[in-house]
């Protein structure tokens, strides 16, 4: 009879008799964290992120049924956001022991909040074509709509932003200290951190400068990992 077609390993509490199975999600987990695994992510979310953006503000129409918004709400910015949770993760984890736990607690915190905020934005924007659409209520008059888009607008321009600012300042700072990224490299993320925590209150387009560092980040990551092999 063939020999099933898995490692095997001699656990300690058994004498050595019972072979185990590797399990296979280890494997998974290896490939998850591995440094082109969390460029990818980082990829997909910037390209995720503008998608979302575009059409969660396109015009919204008096009946409540906008297709763009169910698209780019419901759909596009929550794996947005996970795909950002992806790259923070694999981030993190090349770092490892490296890593300082100041500057590792303001990168972690201000991604996840960053996350938080993106889906509240895309729940409050939401929320006129979902009352519609999915529950058969009667549209919102258009004063309820234009309060729910400021609210997401505020949520995500006056809020998420100085979250997604912090979170670059705080990965340029890691990523000085712990001698992933070249210091300028690092200092363009200051510079375009500071930009966004100050700018965005002029010319609200400016929180595509997020995407963009994600996915400069993301290629560096790649090409580093490409020169190693």
């Amino acid at each position: 009879m063939d020999e099933p077609e898995y490692q095997t390993a001699r656990t300690p509490t058994d004498g050595g008799d019972r072979p185990v199975a590797v399990p296979v999600i280890e494997e998974a987990g290896r490939q998850l964290r591995a440094p082109w695994a969390g460029s990818i992510a980082g990829i997909l979310f910037s390209i995720l992120f503008t998608a979302a953006l575009i059409l969660v503000r396109s015009a919204p129409e008096p009946t409540g049924q906008n297709t763009a918004i169910v698209i780019g709400g419901l759909y596009l910015a929550p794996f947005a956001g996970i795909m950002f949770l992806w790259f923070v993760a694999v981030i993190r984890d090349q770092i490892g022991e490296r890593e300082d736990r100041f500057f590792a607690t303001v990168f972690f915190g201000s991604g996840l909040l960053f996350v938080a905020l993106l889906f509240t934005t895309a729940a409050v924007v939401s929320t006129p074509v979902t009352l519609v659409q999915f529950l058969g209520e009667a549209p919102l008059s258009l004063e309820g709509q234009a309060l729910l888009r400021a609210l997401g607008y505020t949520l995500l321009f006056a809020f998420a932003t100085r979250g997604a600012a912090v979170f670059m300042l705080a990965t340029a700072t890691i990523g000085i200290r712990s001698g992933v990224f070249p210091r300028w490299f690092a200092l363009v993320g200051y510079l375009l951190g500071f930009v966004l925590l100050v700018a965005v209150s002029f010319y609200d387009w400016f929180i595509l400068v997020l995407p963009v560092w994600v996915v400069v980040v993301s290629l560096f990551i790649l090409q580093r990992e490409r020169a190693r092999r």
